[in-house]
């Protein structure tokens, strides 16, 4: 079924910043009743773009779900700060589908192929600086890839045609 109103009004993606984040080792707790649970605590990390530049702050973190389709479910919670001294607190959900050989692989450096994997983000961001207030009405959308001992993200903003 195609509704004609949506023709022609695809959304655009909006390059924001490119991030990463360095994490400490997982915390596993197995046998939950929603599945494993891991949790990634970051340590710090970098978010480069054309209007965002500044660093991820240590203590956030991702408490992940193995669910039982081996899917694991992202749970993310994280404080930026501008190269400006703006705070900017961003969460997000998303899903990485990929094989165990696939993640043991990118996560000791072999860098795997983005195609061999799933891993995407949905960005929300909060921010009382008004210079980023922009922030507060964006819908985002990354795609990360698995690093040796963190993660990186590329981020879009989602627009209007």
């Amino acid at each position: 079924m195609t509704i004609p109103a949506f023709d022609g009004f695809e959304p655009n993606l909006e390059h924001l910043f490119d991030m990463h984040a360095d994490l400490e080792a997982p915390q596993g707790i197995p046998g939950g009743p929603m599945g494993e649970r891991q949790i990634f605590i970051v340590k710090g990390g970098t978010i480069d773009g054309p209007n965002v530049k500044g660093t991820v702050l240590p203590g956030g973190g991702d408490w992940a779900t193995r669910r039982a389709d081996g899917v694991l479910h992202l749970d993310v919670r994280a404080t930026l700060k501008t190269e400006d001294g703006a705070m900017i607190y961003a969460a997000y959900s998303g899903l990485i589908d990929a094989t165990m050989e696939t993640i043991t692989a990118a996560a000791t450096g072999a860098d795997p192929p983005l195609g061999d994997y799933y891993f995407y983000t949905n960005p929300m961001f909060q921010v009382g600086a008004e210079k980023y207030a922009w922030l507060n009405r964006v819908v985002a959308l990354g795609r990360g890839r698995i690093v040796p001992g963190g993660v990186e993200y590329r981020v879009w903003a989602v627009t209007n045609p």
